[in-house]
């Protein structure tokens, strides 16, 4: 187990995820979690490279595992491949095993979403829901401002963004052939909660294709700024569970597990 002063490695990572960790290590995992961005971000990223590796192939209707955790859906993925493709079979069973399946499956999941993606049809690139983004591109920025400029006025739309800005953003997301139309170039952290004008606070945000998509981030962004100008939230409160992860914000401060009013 890493030392608090340190960074937590992918697979420490991966064993909380699953809820493999004894628990005492457990504990220190999530002690380091809670003061560490770093690691946080990493977290996060993991989860959803597991998560779009079981959207890619769910859609080619490989069969879903009846127990529940990303490393045993990642599992029978990589299980029905390998009863589907002899050569997949014949490598796997040597590095499967509890602890080794935790490092393969990391190195499968992101192998396999990169070839994925790098052999989906433009009609089907052009359709990925993207409703979180990726820390490592787009952390969030914001404007060195207070409560009273955010308060002080009329709710500031967000500005158009420049269309060299928006295909800058879409490249840096890999959706280079996507259906412009079907994506808002989002604020992560919304100009009107002092959100910068900067290409690091940006990411494409879909309209549909999810529950979580664009509109239903507009209604938190709205929440969040009443509750700021009302004093009941401090507005780099507000900015960071933005930044952060906005599904968890949107889940704390509306009280619920799914979006009040899911608009596609």
């Amino acid at each position: 187990m890493k030392r608090q002063d340190s960074h937590l490695s992918d697979r420490e990572l991966l064993m909380a995820m699953d809820g493999e960790l004894p628990q005492r290590d457990a504990s220190t995992v999530h002690s380091h979690l809670m003061a560490c961005w770093t690691c946080r971000a990493r977290k996060l990223e993991l989860e959803r490279a597991v998560a779009d590796f079981v959207d890619v192939y769910r859609d080619n209707s490989v069969e879903s595992p009846a127990s529940k955790g990303p490393r045993a859906l990642l599992k029978a993925q990589l299980a029905q491949l390998a009863r589907t493709k002899p050569s997949w079979h014949e490598t796997l069973p040597g590095v499967v095993t509890r602890a080794g399946w935790i490092a393969a499956a990391a190195v499968c999941c992101a192998g396999l979403i990169w070839f994925a993606n790098g052999n989906l049809d433009v009609s089907q690139r052009s359709t990925r829901a993207v409703t979180a983004p990726n820390p490592r591109i787009t952390p969030g920025a914001a404007a060195l401002v207070g409560r009273g400029e955010v308060c002080g006025g009329f709710e500031p739309n967000n500005k158009e963004v420049p269309v060299a800005l928006q295909r800058r953003v879409f490249e840096e997301y890999g959706l280079t052939h996507a259906e412009t139309r079907a994506y808002e170039v989002d604020y992560l952290i919304t100009p009107a909660l002092g959100g910068a004008d900067d290409i690091r606070n940006l990411w494409p945000h879909s309209y549909g294709n999810t529950e979580w998509n664009a509109k239903v981030k507009d209604a938190l962004e709205n929440q969040l700024r009443s509750m700021v100008c009302d004093g009941s939230l401090d507005l780099s409160t507000a900015q960071r569970a933005l930044a952060t992860n906005w599904i968890d914000a949107y889940k704390k401060y509306f009280h619920t597990d799914r979006p009040i009013t899911t608009i596609q």
